[in-house]
C-alpha cells in the first residue's frame, strides 16, 4: 500500500488506538495466550495515578500519561509482562464541592435541602459523566493501559478494602478518635488535608498589644480572648527574670486575667519582641505547645466562622465584621502600640472550595505514625517479622535502606525531613460523599465493620473518610486485595514504577508505602519517578487568572498526539518543572513529518527490494550504519532504563535528523543508482527504518504504528514487537 504524501494525525490516530484496543494485548495475560511472550517473562508493572472525577484531563496529567506510557511501551516490546492498570478517583471533596456549586447554580438549594440519599446519587451521576469524559482523554494520548483492569476508588471493591484496612487498624489500635487541631472550613463545613490547602499571600495589618509588662503582634487580634499564656524562649535574657508557668495580673480586651508565663525552645527570640500569647483552638503551633505543657485551649470562633460569647459585646459577629470594632476597643483601652500596615502574611484556603481555613479542635478518627505495633511476615529491610516497628519507621526505612529508589533522589532529604515531623492523620471528613466511616454505635456500644452487628438501634458515623486513605491501598486494591494476597499480586506487586508530581510525595506516595508496609509487609512500588509542574513559555504557573493555560486536547487536534507527548518529555528531566508552548508541539509535529517523509523515501527507493532474512555482503558503509543505530539502540535502552527520557528524546532526534536524514539518506541517493551497491544499500535503509521505528514507538505510538504497516514483510503490531 503507497504511503500518502502527507500525515494526518486527526485521520489515523482514532483507528490505530481502536486496533490495539480490539487486539487485546494491553493486557499482559492476552500477550501470554498468544504465545507473544513466555508466562515466565518478567514482569514490568505500574498502575496509574487515578485522575479525580471533577471534570477533564489538565497538562499535568497529560505529562503524566506521556512518561507511563512510554515505559510500558518499552518494556513491552522488550517481552516483560507489562501491566497498566488504569483508575479514576472519586477525590470526595473537589467532586462534592463542584456539584454543591452546580446545585445552588440551578435550583437555590444546598445539599441539606435534597437530603443525603438524593445528594450522592447527583453526585454519582456526575462523576460517572466526568470519569467517562476523562477515559475518552487517557485513550487521546494513546495510553496502552489494561482496560479489562480498570478501577474507582469508590467501586465495590476497593470500597470492601478500605472497610478491611479500617478494621484491621483499628483492632490493632492505630486507628483512634480524639480531639486534635484540624484544618476547618467554615464554608464547606468539613476538615480538610494538607494537599487541599492553598496558601494565598495577604497584605493585612500587624497590631501591636501590650499584654501587661510584654508586648506582642498578631494579624487576628479577633481569637486573642482566649489568650492566657505568654511564651517566650527558655534562654531569652529579655525574660529571664520570669520562672516557667508563672502567674502574672494582666489588663486584657475584657478586663483583668491571671495569665501564665510559659518557656517554650520552639519560640524565635529574634522575631518581634520573642514573646507571643497563644491561641491553642485556633493555631496548630499553639496547639503543639499546649499538648506539650498540658494547657487549656479555649474555642474563640465556632464552625461557621462566628464569634463565641467569650467575647461578650462581640458574640455572633463574623470575623471580618468584629476586627476593626475589637481594634478599637483595644486603642481606648490603651492596649494598642502601633499598627503595621504595610505586613504580609500567608492565609490557608481550600483549594477546593475557596473558602479560608479556621483551624479547629474537633473530635475525628486519627492515624496513630507514631504508635508502636508488631510487624508480622515482613518482607521490609531493616524491620524483620514480629518487630515492634512504627507507621513512621515504615515510611521512613523504605526509602532510607533502598527498597524504593526516588528520581530524582535529591527528594529524598525534603522526605525524610516531613517523616520526622509528620504529626497523626486526620482521616475524618464531614462530607456525604466518600468512604463512609465504618464505624457503628449503639449508646456506648461501637462495632467496626461494612454493617452493623444487629439490624436495629445501630447508627453508623456520618463522617466520611479522607480521599488519600482510600487511594492508599491504589497498588494493591486494584489487584483484588480484600485482606488476602492475589495471585495477581504474587505476579505484579510491588510494581516496578510509580510515577507521579513531586508536589504530592508526602500526600499521597508516602501514604501508599504507609498502608502496603502495615497491611501487606512489602513496599508498593520500586521505583518513584517525580515529575515537575508544567509552565507556560515565561516560566509561570499555569492558571485562569493569568489565562495561559494549555489545554492537551486542544494541542493533539491541532498537533497529533505524538507531537504533543514529544513536547512534554522533551528537555524534561525527572523532578523539574518544564515549560512547554505551542511553538514547542509544532517544532515536534514537523519531526514527526520528518520522520514520515524519511519513510516514504525509503519505501519508495527499495519498492523493487524484498527483504531477505539472510544479510546480503554489505558494503564498509552500511555496515558502519547499522553500528551506529545498535550503538543508539544501546544507548536509548540505557537512558529509559536509568529514567531518563529526555536523555533518550535527545539521542533519538539528533540522530534521526541530523546523522540519518540529513546524512546518511542523502549519502544514498547515489548509491541507490549504482547496481554495485544498491542492494546493500536497499537492504541497509529497510533494516534501519524498522529498527528505528522500533525506537520512536514508545514515544511517538500513532505515527510508529501507522507507518509499520506500510513495510513490507513486517508481522502484526508494531506495540507487540518484540525488540530484545
Amino acid at each position: 500500500m503507497e504511503l500518502p504524501k502527507n500525515y494526518s494525525p486527526q485521520e489515523t490516530e482514532k483507528k490505530i488506538y481502536k486496533k490495539w484496543e480490539e487486539s487485546g494485548y494491553f493486557n499482559p495475560d492476552r500477550m501470554i495466550q498468544d504465545a507473544i511472550i513466555p508466562s515466565d517473562a518478567p514482569a514490568f508493572s505500574l498502575v496509574l495515578p487515578p485522575p479525580n472525577v471533577t471534570g477533564t484531563l489538565h497538562i499535568g496529567h497529560g505529562i503524566m500519561l506521556a512518561i507511563e506510557d512510554t515505559f510500558v511501551r518499552f518494556y513491552r516490546m522488550r517481552g516483560y509482562k507489562a501491566l497498566w492498570i488504569p483508575g479514576t478517583d472519586h477525590a470526595a471533596i473537589a467532586t462534592q464541592s463542584k456539584v454543591e456549586k452546580e446545585l445552588y447554580k440551578k435550583e437555590k438549594k444546598t445539599r441539606h435541602d435534597v437530603g443525603r440519599d438524593e445528594f450522592i446519587k447527583m453526585v454519582e451521576e456526575f462523576a460517572q459523566n466526568s470519569k467517562n469524559t476523562i477515559l475518552s482523554q487517557v485513550r487521546e494520548m494513546g495510553s496502552s493501559v489494561d482496560w479489562s483492569r480498570q478501577a474507582y476508588t469508590l467501586d465495590k471493591q476497593r470500597s470492601s478494602a478500605v472497610v478491611v484496612a479500617f478494621k484491621k487498624m483499628y483492632e490493632d489500635k492505630l486507628i483512634y478518635r480524639g480531639g486534635r487541631i484540624v484544618h476547618w472550613d467554615p464554608k464547606m463545613q468539613t476538615t480538610i488535608s494538607d494537599d487541599e490547602i492553598e496558601w494565598v499571600e495577604e497584605k493585612t495589618p500587624l497590631y501591636y498589644l501590650k499584654f501587661g509588662d510584654f508586648t506582642i503582634s498578631t494579624a487576628r487580634p479577633e481569637t486573642k480572648f482566649g489568650d492566657k499564656y505568654i511564651v517566650v524562649h527558655p534562654d531569652d535574657k529579655r525574660y529571664e527574670h520570669y520562672k516557667h508557668k508563672q502567674a502574672i495580673e494582666v489588663e486584657w480586651i475584657n478586663g483583668t486575667i491571671t495569665a501564665t508565663v510559659i518557656k517554650d525552645e520552639s519560640i524565635d527570640m529574634e522575631f518581634g519582641t520573642g514573646a507571643m500569647t497563644i491561641t491553642p483552638w485556633h493555631d496548630s503551633t499553639d496547639f503543639a505547645i499546649a499538648e506539650r505543657h498540658d494547657l487549656d485551649r479555649e474555642q474563640v470562633i465556632d464552625e461557621y466562622g462566628k464569634i463565641l460569647p467569650i467575647a461578650q459585646e462581640f458574640q455572633g459577629m463574623s470575623i471580618k465584621k468584629a476586627r476593626p470594632l475589637i481594634v478599637q476597643k483595644l486603642k481606648e483601652k490603651g492596649l494598642l502600640e502601633k499598627i503595621d500596615e504595610n505586613y504580609t502574611h500567608r492565609i490557608a484556603t481550600n483549594s477546593r472550595g475557596g473558602g479560608i481555613i479556621e483551624p479547629q479542635i474537633r473530635t475525628q478518627w486519627w492515624v496513630d505514625v507514631s504508635k508502636q505495633f508488631t510487624l508480622q511476615n515482613s518482607n521490609l529491610q531493616g524491620i524483620p517479622s514480629g518487630s515492634q516497628t512504627t507507621l513512621k519507621e515504615i515510611m521512613k526505612q523504605s526509602v532510607k535502606t533502598g527498597q524504593i529508589t526516588l528520581y530524582p533522589d535529591r527528594f529524598k532529604k525534603t522526605y525524610f525531613h516531613w517523616i520526622d515531623n509528620l504529626q497523626d492523620w486526620n482521616i475524618s471528613r464531614q462530607l456525604w460523599y466518600g468512604h463512609r466511616v465504618p464505624v457503628w454505635y449503639k449508646g456506648e456500644k461501637i462495632a467496626v465493620g461494612a454493617e452493623p452487628p444487629e439490624k436495629d438501634e445501630w447508627e453508623q458515623d456520618p463522617d466520611t473518610l479522607d480521599t488519600w486513605f482510600s487511594s492508599g491501598l491504589w497498588t494493591f486494591s486494584t489487584m483484588g486485595w480484600n485482606g488476602q494476597q492475589t495471585d495477581e499480586m504474587k505476579q505484579y506487586h510491588p510494581t516496578t514504577l510509580m510515577e507521579t508530581g513531586y508536589d504530592i510525595l508526602f500526600f499521597w506516595v508516602a501514604r501508599m508505602i504507609l498502608m502496603s508496609g502495615y497491611l501487606l509487609g512489602e513496599v508498593p512500588f520500586e521505583n518513584v519517578y517525580l515529575h515537575g509542574l508544567v509552565r507556560d513559555e515565561q516560566g509561570r504557573k499555569m492558571s485562569k487568572s493569568l489565562n495561559n493555560i494549555i489545554d492537551p486536547r486542544d494541542l493533539i487536534k491541532k498537533y497529533g498526539a505524538d507531537a504533543t507527548r514529544m513536547a512534554l518529555l522533551a528537555g524534561n528531566p525527572a523532578g523539574n518543572d518544564t515549560s512547554l508552548s505551542e511553538e514547542k508541539v509544532k517544532g515536534y509535529k514537523h519531526y514527526a513529518n520528518k520522520l514520515w517523509n524519511i519513510t516514504r523515501f525509503i519505501l519508495m527507493q527499495t519498492e523493487d527490494y524484498e527483504m531477505s532474512t539472510t544479510e546480503p555482503d554489505l558494503t564498509s558503509n552500511d555496515r558502519a550504519i547499522l553500528q551506529s543505530i545498535e550503538r543508539l539502540e544501546t544507548k536509548i535502552a540505557k537512558h529509559i532504563q536509568n529514567y531518563q527520557l529526555h536523555l533518550a528524546i535527545e539521542d533519538l532526534y539528533q540522530f534521526t535528523w541530523r546523522e540519518f536524514a540529513d546524512k546518511m539518506l542523502e549519502d544514498s541517493k547515489p548509491l541507490l543508482q549504482d547496481d554495485t551497491t544498491k542492494t546493500s544499500r536497499q537492504y541497509t535503509l529497510t533494516n534501519a527504518l524498522i529498527r528505528l521505528l522500533v525506537l520512536h514507538h514508545p514515544f511517538m505510538p500513532f505515527i510508529t504504528e501507522t507507518l509499520w504497516h506500510h513495510i513490507p514483510d513486517t508481522q502484526g503490531l508494531l506495540m507487540t514487537h518484540q525488540n530484545k
